[in-house]
């Protein structure tokens, strides 16, 4: 009885001395399948034991491969060989579709089963088991016929199925140049693989019903094995069947046949006749689908070179117009990090500038303020001197008006008569070295000397500053502080790239960047002083000048061309506002001739300042109102006193009235010096309502009328400007001089009242004078009054006197 038996063993548990027992084991079964061979037909030969290679060596070579799977199975059978042709090839087709493990696969339970099943079957159908020759398999199943007679050693010489190995690179050598020598191993691996293939080469034959001439030679047949297993042609080209084996042996081999053959069944899934037309058909649907992959091809491939020309033609388009875009975009972030460089050293550099122009201002603004104190208390200490002559009783005796110590208000008052008088004796003597005593008037001089100390101190403190102003870009590159280095950056610009240069803005954002410079440059500038230089001969509107105006054409609403009027509409009116606010004395010709000289230069070439919407403009303007103003209101007095006081022309009270009236007549004269610049409603209300009529019209009806009352008038009617009278229609002045022109009728009528009864001289001299009136009228366009003079006074010669005015 059969038995049948598996069982698993770790790797590990293998030594060196089980696997030499199984070697020996499989040495003495090849010598018992040697002597069945001999006895038996060649129908009759056992496959032998599946080797394809050497026998593994279990725990060497395998143990990395297997030790995955933790365990390796091993199967130990023993079957007899059928000899049942019929039988077997009926049952080989359902004993292949059960057995499919692939080379070197571990059967599990459920395929040993089926195997054990299909043997069953095979015992009964005729107890003939079935050679596996389905192709890609590589296990040959040894099935032992002396496994019933073997009782005592059955365990021992059951079958183990191993994997299949395939030949080393040693091996394969070995079996070109022979096996020798005294190695074990080589030399049992040399006779398996002698075995292994006479039998798969008796197989074979029987398979493909090859006719053989004679019995089986071992010896010849494994010569020729040896000799020509790579040279004969494939079984697939000879004989068309799905075997993975080549033809084996020599065509003498092939053709002898012997009387016990097999015959070959065809496999039931063999592939139809292979012929001519249907080759021709193969290769001709081949070559369509060439054609046609090839016409696809050609199609892909003229897209391509399409697609690579128009991709040429727009690199060589663009390379073409971008005009050194790399260029432009280097020079760009050039300035891109230049200018942000520039406007961090501004932003630490700029307050201190603003500091030092604050202090600067705040030193001229405390030496106006101090000389313009100084003249409102001279007014006031000789207005109470001579009014407290004929008050004297309304006086307390120790305390002033303002409930101060009368002792030390005195004590100030000398002192600062002493100083009053030594500057005025100062400029008398001054004026008689010049030759210039005759033509004064006492009032018309500016009393604006400094003591000594005063400008020491001021003198000290501007030089500090100055020093200060100095150190501000001490730390700086001269790139970053120098206007004609910015400036050459900015025109490097202009004339490369004008287009990004116009769209960033540049000529609207040079002023305010320039501004800071030129505002440290200006830090001393002052034109109400004599020494002060011209803003149009400094560095920086030298550098700035030719700015923009290169030789190219010039584009249209470019904002390079008012770059100057720009920087002096927002650096020089801002300077100039705080100057006419804080510093300019109205009461000073002379500052007040250069503020007017300085404004009327802007007006006359800069038109930006002409604009009436111009912000800073209208700042300049209402800060001279505004100072204007505040002098006729705080700094004007004019005395009242009774005619006999004012006989004797030699007291002090005549001379403090008469040094009032002309100060006030210069304070004319100084207002309008701005016809032209401020509008003449704003002019004739601050001069002619707020000055002429409100105190000068006043000091003329307490003066004496005669030849000095007609001299004043006519240094009033001097002050106006003669265009207010030009283009008058009619016979009236304006409206505001009504009162002026009454004034002077009656100081005609007064003369030739006062005439009367006189000589002959005084006669003619009083009717002069009513001429010297009657011109007056007429030079003011009083016609009206004029006539009215004459036919009063019987003066015939009133057209020649009206035509010669």
């Amino acid at each position: 009885k059969e038995t049948e038996e598996v069982f698993k063993v770790k790797k590990s548990s293998y030594s060196k001395k089980i696997v030499k027992q199984l070697k020996k084991e499989y040495k003495e079964d090849l010598e018992k399948s040697k002597v069945r061979t001999e006895v038996n037909s060649p129908t009759d030969v056992e496959p032998p034991l599946e080797k394809t290679g050497q026998i593994k060596d279990i725990g060497q070579e395998d143990g990395t491969a297997n030790s995955e799977h933790g365990e390796e199975e091993m199967e130990v059978e023993s079957e007899k060989e059928e000899e049942k042709p019929k039988a077997g090839g009926a049952f080989s087709s359902a004993l292949s579709s059960l057995n499919v493990l692939r080379p070197g696969e571990i059967p599990d339970a459920a395929f040993i089963h089926a195997a054990r099943k299909k043997r069953q079957m095979a015992r009964e159908l005729g107890d003939f088991t079935p050679v596996d020759s389905e192709p890609g398999k590589g296990r040959l199943v040894r099935e032992d016929e002396n496994d019933a007679s073997d009782d005592e050693d059955d365990d021992e010489k059951r079958r183990i199925v191993f994997t299949v190995k395939e030949k080393s690179q040693r091996q394969k050598i070995a079996e070109e140049i022979g096996i020798e020598g005294s190695d074990d191993e080589a030399l049992v691996a040399g006779e398996q693989d002698e075995e292994l293939s006479r039998w798969e080469q008796e197989q074979i034959r029987k398979g493909i019903n090859i006719p053989q001439a004679c019995i089986y030679q071992p010896a010849e047949v494994n010569n020729l094995y040896y000799q020509n297993t790579y040279q004969t042609l494939s079984y697939g080209s000879s004989y068309g069947i799905p075997y993975t084996y080549a033809a084996y042996g020599s065509s003498e081999t092939k053709s002898q046949k012997t009387d016990n053959t097999v015959p070959f069944k065809t496999p039931s899934n063999e592939m139809a006749p292979v012929t001519i037309d249907l080759v021709k058909k193969q290769l001709k649907d081949r070559l369509d689908s060439m054609k046609e992959l090839h016409k696809a091809n050609r199609q892909q491939y003229a897209k391509h070179q399409q697609s690579r020309e128009d991709s040429t033609k727009a690199i060589e388009r663009l390379e073409g117009s971008s005009g050194g875009i790399g260029e432009q975009y280097k020079f760009l972030q050039e300035m891109r990090g230049y200018v942000q460089d520039l406007l961090e050293c501004f932003s630490e550099k700029v307050p201190l500038i603003n500091e030092l122009e604050s202090a600067m201002h705040q030193l001229y603004k405390q030496r106006a303020s101090r000389l313009v104190q100084r003249r409102q208390d001279d007014i006031k200490d000789e207005s109470s001197e001579f009014s407290s002559h004929s008050n004297k009783a309304l006086m307390a005796p120790n305390l002033e008006s303002f409930g101060r110590d009368r002792v030390i208000y005195q004590e100030q008052v000398k002192r600062r008569t002493a100083e009053r008088e030594a500057r005025r004796a100062r400029r008398r003597q001054a004026r008689e070295q010049t030759g210039k005593m005759a033509d004064h008037l006492e009032g018309l001089s500016s009393d604006d000397e400094e003591t000594s100390t005063d400008v020491t101190n001021f003198n000290m403190e501007r030089d500090r500053i100055l020093k200060e102003s100095s150190k501000v870009f001490e730390d700086v590159l001269e790139s970053f502080y120098s206007i004609d280095c910015i400036k050459s950056q900015f025109e490097a610009w202009r004339s490369k790239y004008f287009a990004s240069y116009k769209d960033a803005y540049i000529g609207l954002c040079l002023p305010k960047l320039f501004n800071p410079l030129i505002r440290l440059q200006l830090l001393i500038w002052t034109p109400l002083e004599g020494k002060c230089r011209d803003f149009e001969t400094m560095l920086w509107f030298e550098s700035l000048l030719f700015y923009g105006c290169e030789e190219q054409e010039q584009v249209k609403d470019d904002a390079d061309i008012s770059l100057l009027p720009t920087i002096v509409e927002r650096v020089v009116l801002p300077k100039l506002t705080v100057i006419s606010e804080n510093i300019w004395d109205p009461f000073s010709t002379t500052q007040t001739s250069r503020m007017v000289a300085i404004v009327q230069k802007l007006v006359d070439g800069y038109p930006s300042v002409v604009n009436a919407e111009n912000k800073n403009t209208q700042m300049l303007l209402k800060a001279l109102l505004l100072r204007m103003r505040r002098t006729l209101d705080d700094d004007v007095f004019m005395p009242l006193y009774p005619k006999n006081i004012l006989e004797n022309k030699n007291s002090g009270p005549y001379l403090f009235f008469q040094r009032q009236f002309w100060s006030s007549v210069k304070l004319l004269g100084n207002f309008l010096q701005w016809y032209g610049i401020l509008s003449n409603k704003t002019l004739q209300e601050l001069s002619i309502d707020g000055l002429l009529n409100r105190y000068i019209l006043m000091a003329f009806q307490n003066s004496e009328y005669g030849e000095d009352s007609i001299k004043k008038a006519q240094s009033v009617i001097a002050c106006f400007p003669k265009q207010w009278f030009a283009n008058l229609k009619g016979d009236k002045t304006i409206s505001q001089l009504e009162n002026f022109c009454r004034y002077l009728v009656h100081l005609a009528d007064t003369i030739y009242r006062n005439s009367i009864g006189c000589s002959d001289v005084e006669k003619r001299n009083a009717r002069e004078h009513i001429k010297q009136i009657i011109k007056l009228l007429a030079s003011i366009r009083a016609l009206d009054h004029a006539v009215t003079v004459a036919n009063d006074h019987n003066v015939k010669e009133l057209k020649i006197l009206i035509e010669g005015k």
